[in-house]
């Protein structure tokens, strides 16, 4: 039987998560989360089926198809990354490695999303300097998983977090995730995020 429990990212053992103020945006509140694993994860991904991908989405599902594994996801909102070209592509790696460093993980275990204006490029230097605040702060409480949660909002009213536990093979097992959208799942998932 499947019960909802308290939490969102964080609910499930071993998992942490963060949120920083890196002024992407926004000001007077946070625009960048990080997800945490401390083991390893399988990676898996649903993305749009639009023609036109963003920078980050092409990032993950060639890391989700090629990646031995996943354990860490950094997402920003306020600006996209999407239409940005190859400079867009080239801050996805600057990302990853900055988070790679940060954590001690490797570059291609590092995931990416981006939520926001559409054409505009990312202030890098915020970026990285975001990335560094999130890896110093990242905790497994519901705390920091809801502050994650609401790092994400764009037009949202409210974050977007839930928790469930459930058995399997008589072990009590817990998922938990965090999305971010306000009636948007067109055309074809576009700017819809998940963790899980």
């Amino acid at each position: 039987m499947i019960k909802k429990t308290e939490g969102g990212v964080t609910a499930a053992k071993g998992f942490a998560a963060a949120a920083a103020a890196a002024h992407i945006k926004y000001e007077n509140r946070t625009d960048m989360a990080l997800i945490y694993s401390e083991a390893p994860c399988v990676g898996a991904g649903t993305f749009t089926s639009n023609v036109v991908k963003a920078a980050p989405v092409l990032w993950d599902k060639e890391k989700v198809e090629n990646a031995p594994y996943v354990q860490a996801v950094v997402v920003n909102s306020g600006i996209a990354n999407a239409c940005t070209g190859q400079q867009g592509r080239r801050y996805c790696e600057e990302t990853a490695q900055a988070a790679a460093q940060a954590l001690r993980i490797p570059e291609d275990a590092v995931l990416l999303g981006s939520t926001g204006v559409i054409g505009m490029q990312l202030p890098i230097d915020r970026i990285k300097a975001g990335v560094a605040a999130l890896a110093q702060k990242k905790a497994a409480t519901q705390e920091a998983g809801h502050e994650a949660a609401q790092a994400i909002m764009t037009t949202d009213t409210h974050p977007k977090e839930s928790a469930y536990t459930f058995e399997v093979g008589g072990v009590q097992a817990v998922i938990g995730g965090m999305s971010k959208g306000s009636g948007m799942i067109h055309p074809n998932m576009c700017t819809m995020l998940g963790f899980v």
